[in-house]
């Protein structure tokens, strides 16, 4: 059951396009978070961004702000893989 994962760009404030694996999307307390992987880097250290709407509505991914919601988000999503591990 092997599923081709997603991958997205993002452009950062200077307007640079960088590519991402979207490894997977949880919810934490009412928000939605979306857990990355940068694909031109060999580095396994994903980036979380939160999901937001912009002033016209669009959804839009940003940067989380408080480092205690970082860390909530970190928790749970590392919760869920360790339970996704044990049942394998």
């Amino acid at each position: 059951m092997a599923e081709q994962d997603e991958v997205i760009t993002l452009i950062d404030e200077d307007g640079a396009e960088h590519d991402f694996t979207v490894i997977d999307v949880i919810e934490v307390e009412g928000s939605e978070y979306a857990i990355l992987l940068p694909v031109a880097d060999d580095s396994d250290e994903a980036v979380i961004l939160k999901f937001a709407n912009d002033e016209d509505g669009n959804e839009i991914l940003v940067d989380i702000e408080s480092d205690e919601e970082w860390e909530k988000v970190a928790d749970a999503w590392e919760e869920m893989v360790t339970k996704e591990e044990d049942e394998e």
